[in-house]
């Protein structure tokens, strides 16, 4: 059970997770759904891309961090474990809430004042940034306020935490052999004929079985939070022993095929004429599209994982740079794509010009705030959860 030896392919994926991530988010500015700052003109297209890239992009994150768990653990106590977790989590996490969340709620109150579940009722914010620094901590973010105690995009880091501190005495368990036996018997039950496919099935569970309004709520990255913690221990399980791997591997290609063919039904205008009136929650429309989409998931993750592993099994340069940087870019990159954003969101140009102007931008802002800056200073490598040089 100890494999402690680095693997390449789980660096590269975390590396494209993270630029993917970029990308929906640049997306997200010209999409149909409400969002923290809107362009002048939106896109059905766009909507389309966002959709696809939501259906693997935050389970595919939650069972990379899995997998992660797993070698972090192999080479440190329970008390040198949640140690690392706080520095690379919980630091990160509150510079976002205090430093990088304001610009963001007052971007969204100056220019869309009712977007998600928390509208300001009396109307825009008009004064200067200085000025609506004292409203920030009016009231709580999601719950009518501005304060941002989850910092926005960095709820992924609150509850990576949270989840891990919630798995530790489990994975302790599994890491001093106590449950050798329960994981040989999942093992060989994996190594079955088409049975990893099984593994969809409790996600379709939790997505369909929850409400959406309560318990099942989907505010974050487009899961409920249940599902997210079922990806995380599916990416712990998968690297304990080498027979479930593999068996995860046997099947990427038909799990590439059936996720293509599935994701078309998914898509908003389709799964409308799809499931019609039947589309609420409890109804037999709604249990279907969901189960769907929760299998269609599983399998876009599936083709990942094999993927990587045929083509992305190498050590480089360039691979070390971008895996020390995709934390920082992570918790840089929905700031900056606001703010520039924000700035361009009237100019009289087409969609697809602006979102290239929107994403090269953003990215180049990133890439030289990370190497001329938060790579060079201690105490920003520090805040942005990198290890001291």
């Amino acid at each position: 059970m100890n494999r402690s030896r680095r693997r390449y392919d789980f660096d590269w994926l975390k590396v494209v997770a993270t630029f993917t991530v970029f990308i929906f988010h640049c997306l997200r500015f010209f999409d149909l759904g409400a969002w923290h700052v809107k362009n002048n003109q939106l896109d059905a297209v766009a909507t389309g891309f966002a959709e696809l890239l939501l259906q693997w992009i935050m389970p595919l994150f939650f069972l990379l961090s899995g997998i992660s768990l797993y070698f972090a653990l192999q080479t440190r106590t329970a008390r040198q474990f949640l140690r690392e977790r706080s520095l690379r989590l919980l630091i990160p996490l509150l510079f976002g809430i205090f430093v990088l969340s304001p610009p963001q709620v007052y971007l969204e109150r100056l220019s869309n004042p009712n977007h998600g579940v928390s509208p300001w009722k009396e109307g825009q914010f008009s004064g200067s940034f200085w000025e609506f620094i004292p409203h920030y901590f009016q009231g709580w973010y999601l719950f009518g306020g501005n304060f941002a105690w989850m910092g926005i995009h960095l709820w992924y880091l609150l509850v990576l935490f949270l989840f891990s501190l919630l798995l530790l005495p489990l994975f302790l368990v599994i890491k001093q052999g106590k449950g050798q036996k329960l994981i040989n018997q999942l093992a060989s039950a994996l190594e079955k004929p088409m049975v990893i496919f099984l593994l969809g099935l409790p996600i379709a569970i939790l997505e369909s079985g929850l409400d959406p309004a309560t318990v099942g709520v989907r505010v974050a990255g487009g899961w409920n939070l249940f599902t997210y913690l079922t990806f995380l221990l599916y990416g712990y399980l998968i690297v304990v022993d080498q027979r479930i791997e593999e068996g995860v591997y046997r099947y990427c290609i038909l799990a590439l095929i059936i996720a293509g063919l599935t994701t078309p039904p998914l898509l908003e205008p389709i799964r409308n004429q799809l499931t019609g009136e039947e589309s609420i929650y409890g109804s037999l429309g709604y249990t279907l599209i969901t189960a769907l989409r929760s299998l269609n998931s599983w399998c876009w993750i599936i083709a990942f994982l094999g993927l990587g592993k045929k083509f992305l099994s190498f050590n480089s340069p360039a691979l070390r740079y971008m895996s020390e940087a995709s934390l920082p870019f992570y918790i840089l990159h929905q700031p900056i794509i606001l703010l520039v954003g924000f700035w361009m969101a009237n100019w009289q140009i087409e969609v697809l010009p602006k979102f290239i102007v929107l994403s090269l931008v953003t990215f180049a802002a990133i890439a030289l705030l990370y190497e001329l800056v938060i790579r060079r200073i201690s105490l920003l490598r520090f805040f942005f959860g990198l290890k001291p040089t």
